[in-house]
Order: C-alpha cells, then structure tokens, then sequence
C-alpha cells in the first residue's frame, strides 16, 4: 500500500512500571507487523517474569495509598481521565488503526465510547454504599456490610479493540479503590501506550495504572502472583481454560469475556432494511467480523429467506475492503498471517460441508495483495450443527440458516456451547420478549439496540465466559463484601 498516513512512523513503546518507562524487558523483542502490507513496523519490549513481578509488587504498594483516596477524589482523576482521553480522540485513532488496521472511522466511534465507559465509572467512585440490617429481640445486634476493593487486578486484554477492552474493565476496577497491571496484547500495543501516558497526566498515582506488554508466558506469570487478587481477561475460551487452571490454584475469582457465535434471529414480519443491513454490517463489515459479540449466524424465516439471502449478499458486495485510513472503508485487513490462514481454511471446509457460498470467500489481489485483506464472506443454507455454524471464526464470514418456527428459531440459536449475545428482529413486541427470555445469552438487542452500551451489564455464558462488564455489576466484580456485626 501506499497511503503516507500509514506509512508514518509508529510511537515509541516502553513497559510502564509505576512512574518509570523501560524500553527492553526480560521477555525480550516483539516484532510488529503492519496487517495491511505484511511488513515490520515497529519492535516492542516484552515483559518477563522479572517485570510481571516488580509491576505487581508496585501496583500493591500503590494500592495501599490509593484505596484511601477520598472517593470524590477518585472521581474527579477519573472525570480528568475521561476528559484527556475525548482531547486525544484523533491520536486514539489513529494509534487504534496502527494496532491492528482496523479501519480508522470504527476506531474513532470506539474511542467516544471509551471516554463514556470512563465518565460513567468516574460517577460511580463516591457512590458506593453499604446495607444495613439489625435485629432487637433477645440480645439485640446490628448489622452492616462493607464493599471493599480486592487489591491488585490483572488485566489482560486481546487485540481486537484495545482501547475500549482497557475502558471496560480499567475506570471500573479504579473506581472500586483497586489498583492494576494490564497486559495488553503485543499485536496491539500502542493505544495502550497513550492510555498510560494521559493516566499520569490525569493526576493517577504512579503505580495504580501499570502497563507491561508480554507474551504468554508474561501472562502466566501476571495470573499465578499471589499478590494478583483477581483476574479480568477478553479473549478466547482456550486461554481462559488456562487462566482458570491457574487461578484455580489460589481460588483466585476471575472474569472471563470470551468468545461467541451469536445467533440473529430474522422473524417474517421484522423491518428488512434494518435487519439486513445491521446483520450484515455487524458481521462481515466493521472490525472485519473481528469481534465477539457480532450477529455471524443469521436464521431467518423460510418466507422471507431468499429475500434476505439476495440483500444480505447485494450489501456485503458492496463494503469497502482497504485502507484503514480512508474515510469510505468500512473493513481494514484481519490482524495476522495467522488469522488470514485460520479463517481462509474454515471458508474452505465450509465449501466442502455443503453450505452455499452467496458472495465472497476469497483473498483480495491487487494493491491489496500484500496484506491481510479477506473479502466479505456470505454462506447460505448452512447447517446448524456444521463447523462454520458452531465454531466462532473471528473473521468477515455470515452463516444464513433458514427456520420454520419459532421455537425451531430458538432451538437453533441455542444450539452452541457460546453463550454472549442474542438478536432479535420482529415488528410483534410480545415475541421480542418471548425470544429474548428464551435464548441462552448474557444479552438480547432487539431490533437494533445498541452493542456494549455501559449502563447495561455485558457478559456471556457458556464457553463465552462469567461476570460483567458495565452497569453497576460491572462494579461489583471489583468489591468485595464484608459483613460486620455488633452485639
């Protein structure tokens, strides 16, 4: 490629340990990829255990002082937070398209929702209460809780929204009087580099806010520190299965935002422009089908399935695959060689499954030859108990699956072992409900309600993980409750 934006030069990347910025690490020297041309751009230090282990210790000694801060305090660094996150929207971008291409207008939108993630938090710093009970009969005693914050949090965060994963897990956790080690993913590391940057300048202690790239073994290490008292993780169920192994040791609590296969359920009467447009866009368009909570299985009733077949496949046609940085491209590149090799593989064993390719399904040429560009893909007439139909493929790829009834409808939606979000498009609002109470989902949008708004908990079960992110249950996961009683 040859736009000049992404050419630039990419920041500089160090590990954040209290106030000092270090610009090697024990676990040595990440190579950078540039996914729109293949090429290295950047080396990144890598944690080790030495760090991991110096980090933590920081963050504990931070902690002592910082869950004694005035909570009015704690809000008002936050508020400062948020305001100095909204003032560096355009570097935020800019950073998040480097990260790992995503196409730079998306990451724009994920930034304003990071500082609403940060604002509402803030709120929440000096508004945690405590119950009362008590009882005067015999003896008599009066009772009370305490909601306390549990310590150091290790954070770790995948690569597909590296800001906002940081927004929905970082204001919380501080809120709540908890301090943190963060290990973003190395294929992402520069938006978390400014995040660090405008945490200090917020007036965040050194300390509270620690930031140590790391591979997997850094990871480990930051989970097994017995000094961690919690764990909050995004990313897949086989990571998560050895986080769990590893906290199981300690009886460590965690919170797991995984993986899904959400199912977008297409009812006879349902506005087809809207549901068509949205289950494509949000599938095969924005982040390149590269999120958890996107609607990849579309089931759609038999009456009107050509018809959504036909509209699905005209507007995934049309969805610009390119720069990142141009203000009409809808879908950057995936983020590796490896993903291009993953999702390309499971297309093909899609083919030979028997479902029916209705548009895409292959490698984009030309200028964009030299990156990880995938064309938007659409499967009709697949079945629901296939792989491209089970298994989540974190890539530009719609399954469609055609349904008679509604309880056929549910029965298919229901059919994997994700459990994150459910859709629901229908005109009869006594179904929406209906549906909504049936699906096997930590959410349910109907009709196109907003993704990961943050006065709604966000979470999965199932494979797709435990606990809650936004609302005051997100809150919650970082309190812990003491009951106090008096004879």
């Amino acid at each position: 490629m040859t736009t000049s934006t992404f050419a630039t030069a990419r920041p500089e990347v160090s590990l954040r340990i209290g106030g000092e910025n270090r610009l090697t690490g024990s676990g040595g020297i990440f190579e950078h990829i540039n996914p729109c041309n293949g090429t290295p751009d950047a080396e990144i230090p890598m944690a080790g255990a030495a760090e991991i282990n110096e980090a933590v210790e920081v963050a504990h000694r931070a902690f002592l002082d910082w869950r004694q801060t005035n909570p009015a305090e704690r809000r008002r660094i936050l508020m400062r937070f948020a305001d100095l996150i909204e003032q560096h929207s355009d570097e935020f971008t800019r950073l998040g398209t480097f990260d790992n291409g995503t196409a730079s207008g998306l990451v724009g939108g994920l930034v304003a929702m990071s500082v609403e993630w940060t604002r509402y938090y803030a709120g929440w710093a000096d508004k945690i209460t405590s119950e009362v009970s008590g009882t005067y009969r015999t003896h008599g005693e009066f009772g009370y809780t305490l909601s306390q914050p549990y310590g150091v949090i290790g954070v770790i965060i995948t690569w597909n929204g590296p800001l906002i994963s940081l927004a929905m897990k970082v204001p919380a956790a501080l809120a709540a009087g908890n301090t943190v080690v963060i290990k973003p993913s190395e294929l992402t590391p520069f938006s978390a580099n400014l995040y660090a940057d405008l945490a200090a300048e917020a007036g965040i202690p050194a300390g509270v806010i620690n930031v140590v790239p790391g591979s997997a073994e850094a990871g480990s290490a930051l989970v097994a520190h017995p000094l961690v008292k919690k764990v909050t993780f995004t990313g897949g169920p086989d990571t998560a299965r050895k986080i769990l192994a590893a906290c199981a040791e300690q009886i460590k609590p965690a919170v797991m935002e995984l993986g899904g296969k959400s199912g977008n359920i297409v009812f006879e009467d349902a506005d087809l422009d809207a549901a068509c447009s949205i289950g494509t866009l949000m599938s095969v368009g924005l982040m390149s089908g590269q999120g958890c909570a996107f609607p990849t299985r579309m089931i759609v009733a038999r009456p009107i399935y050509d018809d959504v077949v036909a509209r699905v496949s005209s507007i995934a046609s049309m969805i610009k695959v390119g720069d990142p940085f141009e203000s009409d491209t809808l879908a950057g590149p995936v983020v590796n060689a490896a993903a291009l090799e993953r999702i390309t593989g499971m297309i093909e064993r899609a083919k030979k499954d028997g479902a029916r390719l209705v548009t895409g399904g292959g490698r984009i040429g030309g200028v964009l030859a030299e990156g990880y560009f995938l064309e938007p893909t659409v499967f009709a007439d697949v079945d629901p108990n296939s792989e491209l139909a089970q298994k989540e493929v974190f890539g530009p790829v719609l399954s469609i699956i055609p349904f008679d009834t509604e309880d056929e409808a549910i029965d298919i939606a229901n059919s994997t072992p994700y459990g994150l979000s459910g859709y629901v498009f229908t005109k009869d609002l006594k179904r929406a409900h209906r549906v909504a109470e049936a699906l096997e989902t930590g959410e349910v949008l109907i009709n196109g309600a907003m993704n990961i708004s943050v006065h709604r908990p966000f979470g999965g079960i199932g494979i797709s993980g435990m606990g809650k992110e936004g609302g005051r249950q997100g809150l919650e996961e970082f309190l812990r409750t003491k009951s106090v009683g008096i004879a």
